[in-house]
C-alpha cells in the first residue's frame, strides 16, 4: 500500500492553498482510480538562481527511480516511514527532495484473491452527514533523472502503520500532513543527517497520527478493482455501497 488514489476537481483546493506560480488542478485531468506507475500531481518547492523558492505542482510519475538506480525492474512507489531517512534508496530525497501530494483518499482491498472487496478511505464525516470531507495530504519524496536528454520528475509516497478506520482494512496507511507541518515539509534547504532528519520523521509521525483520527473508510462498488474495466473520470467509483 498505498496501491491506488483519488484525485478530483476539489483536489485543486488543496493545490491552490499552496502553489503561487500559477499551475492548478485545471492542468489535470480528474481520476478516482490512479494507479502506481501512472502520473500524479506532486506539490514542491525549489530555490530557484535568483534566490527565491518558489512552490509549483507538477506531474510525477508515481514510480520513484533516482539515477544511480541503473536497473529499475520493479515500481517503487512507497517508502517505510520507518527507514526513510537511513534506507539508501530514500534518505537523500528525504534530506532535500520532499513534496506533498494531494489527494481525495486511497484505496484498499479485504477478503480472498480473486473476491477481494474494495474500501475507499478518506478524511471527514462518515458517508450521509452534511460535513464536507476535507482532502489529504500526503509526505512525499521525489528524485529527477535524464532520459533520453530530456529530465523526468519521479515519486513516492511515505507510508506508516495503519491507524484507525484504515488498520482496520489495511495494516499501513500514507502518512499525512498536518496544515501546520506542510510549509516545513516542503522546504527546500537541506537536512542535516541525525538530528535534523530524525527531528522531521518524528514530526512526522505526530503529524500522521494526528490525520489519522479523522480517517474513515467505506465499501464502493467492485467495478474499481479492475482498471481496465472503468471510466476512472467516474465519480461513482468513490460512492458507498
Amino acid at each position: 500500500m498505498c496501491g491506488r488514489f483519488a484525485m478530483d476537481k476539489e483536489t485543486n483546493d488543496l493545490i491552490e492553498e499552496f502553489v503561487l506560480d500559477g499551475n492548478d488542478y485545471r492542468d489535470w485531468s480528474v481520476s478516482y482510480s490512479i494507479a502506481p506507475t501512472e502520473a500524479i500531481p506532486v506539490v514542491r518547492e525549489r530555490a530557484h538562481s535568483d534566490g527565491e523558492v518558489r512552490r509549483t505542482v507538477e506531474q510525477a510519475a508515481w514510480d520513484f527511480h533516482p539515477s544511480f538506480i541503473k536497473s529499475h525492474t520493479r515500481p517503487q512507489f512507497n517508502a517505510r516511514i520507518e527507514t526513510v531517512a537511513t534506507n539508501g534508496m530514500w534518505k537523500g530525497a528525504f534530506a532535500a527532495h520532499r513534496v506533498l501530494v494531494p489527494m481525495r483518499g486511497y484505496y484498499e482491498w479485504t477478503g480472498d484473491k480473486g473476491s477481494k472487496t474494495p474500501w475507499f478511505i478518506h478524511g471527514g464525516a462518515e458517508p450521509g452527514t452534511d460535513a464536507a470531507a476535507p482532502l489529504l495530504a500526503a509526505a512525499g519524496l521525489c528524485t529527477v533523472r535524464k532520459v533520453d536528454g530530456e529530465w523526468v520528475l519521479s515519486a513516492a509516497i511515505i507510508t506508516r502503520e495503519a491507524r484507525d478506520a484504515s488498520g482496520e482494512v489495511h495494516d499501513r496507511m500514507p502518512a499525512f500532513l498536518t496544515p501546520e507541518l506542510r510549509d516545513e515539509w516542503l522546504s527546500p534547504a537541506k537536512l542535516a543527517p541525525g538530528g535534523e532528519t530524525e527531528a522531521l520523521v518524528d514530526a512526522l509521525l505526530a503529524s500522521s497520527e494526528q490525520v489519522a483520527t479523522t480517517v474513515r473508510a467505506h465499501e464502493v462498488d467492485r467495478r474499481v478493482n479492475s482498471s481496465r474495466a472503468v471510466d476512472p473520470a467516474d465519480a461513482g467509483l468513490i460512492a458507498p455501497v
